[in-house]
């Protein structure tokens, strides 16, 4: 028997494709129960008619348009607005609930100084940015147990952050030069439709984007305390994304002492598989789960690490639902699938 309380939370932004997985992952757990999800632009619309996979879930959910009395009395609430959005409704959002999660980028990064550079604009509110963990709880979960509220990484920080990470902190790659290839799903694009993401566009195409300055950069430096070389690309594919990192060994090295370090640092870690094959974006679908493998080439001298994840559950919504059950003193795995979706 469940003696565990049920936990009321709010999602704002409930519309969009963050917010829909977010609604699916919490109708999956035990504890937490969606009382309010607002989508301005989606206002007076059932969540059954927008998304029909959730009709069984959420019968009687209708999106609301915003306002901040609709998260009075929540322990919790997700925003999942776009990026720059969260900034504006924060500074009263903060103190009017027990707990935010934020699964944009308004608060990942610890600099503010770094936001003009990549986000176009300085941050509206430098102040709050020390009150927001990092929402990575492999690497910091301490970090999450000891916040009030937490910033979730972006997807593709996420992917490369758990491929390199372990190797980083050992040593054993060099800390310059590190070049992340990662390729992305449309869903990253968000919902609204764009013309570079419509069906026409993606379909039978592949193409690199945001050449030398994409926003993820300074994060996954953040992450790692490296410098890194970053080009994204978009896949026509639905969901899922697949990092490839390349990097420089500090001394001797073999794919079996690569392949150690990983199970080391992930050894209790539910949601990282580290496999002795390639991971693929189709083995993660649907799950919150992190497939990462290493490799050394002795022809070139490079390290090789790679990371599949969906993009949407363990890049977005699962990671939030992850550090959400942290921050309730919930069990970490609570409502979170480990197996994928196949085929």
């Amino acid at each position: 028997m469940n003696d565990l309380p049920v936990v009321d939370v709010g999602i704002i932004g409930g519309s969009g494709y963050t917010g829909a997985e977010l609604l699916r992952l919490c109708a999956l757990h035990p504890e937490l129960r969606v009382r309010v999800a607002t989508g301005d632009s989606q206002a007076g619309t059932a969540a059954a008619a927008l998304y029909p996979s959730l009709a069984a879930a959420h019968p009687d959910l209708v999106f609301e348009r915003y306002s901040p009395e609709l998260v009075d009395g929540l322990e919790l609430v997700f925003v999942a607005l776009p990026h720059g959005a969260s900034q504006d409704l924060m500074p009263e959002l903060v103190d009017r609930v027990g707990h935010v999660v934020d699964l944009a980028a308004d608060f990942r990064l610890q600099d503010a100084d770094l936001y003009p550079q990549w986000y176009g604009e300085p941050h509206k509110v430098p102040e709050l940015l020390e009150r927001f963990a990092y929402g990575l709880p492999e690497l910091y979960r301490a970090e999450i147990l000891a916040a009030e509220h937490v910033a979730t990484p972006g997807c593709y920080p996420t992917a490369a952050s758990l491929a390199l990470a372990p190797l980083v902190r050992a040593g054993a790659i060099e800390p310059h030069g590190i070049v992340v290839d990662a390729a992305s799903g449309v869903s990253g694009a968000g919902r609204p439709p764009k013309p570079s993401t419509t069906f026409c566009a993606v379909d039978e195409d592949f193409t690199a984007y945001g050449l030398l300055d994409h926003r993820h950069t300074p994060e996954m430096e953040q992450v790692l305390g490296a410098t890194v070389l970053f080009t994204p690309h978009l896949a026509p594919m639905n969901r899922g994304i697949l990092a490839t990192c390349y990097a420089r060994p500090t001394g001797d090295v073999d794919t079996e002492a690569l392949l150690a370090l990983q199970r080391q640092a992930y050894a209790d870690e539910p949601f990282v598989v580290v496999t002795d094959g390639s991971p693929s974006t189709k083995a993660t679908l649907g799950s919150n789960c992190a497939h990462v493998t290493a490799r050394f080439d002795p022809r070139t001298g490079w390290v090789v690490a790679i990371a599949a994840i969906d993009n949407l559950t363990k890049g977005a919504s699962g990671a939030a639902v992850q550090c959400a059950n942290l921050l309730l003193e919930l069990p970490e795995t609570a409502g979170l699938p480990t197996v994928g979706v196949y085929p």
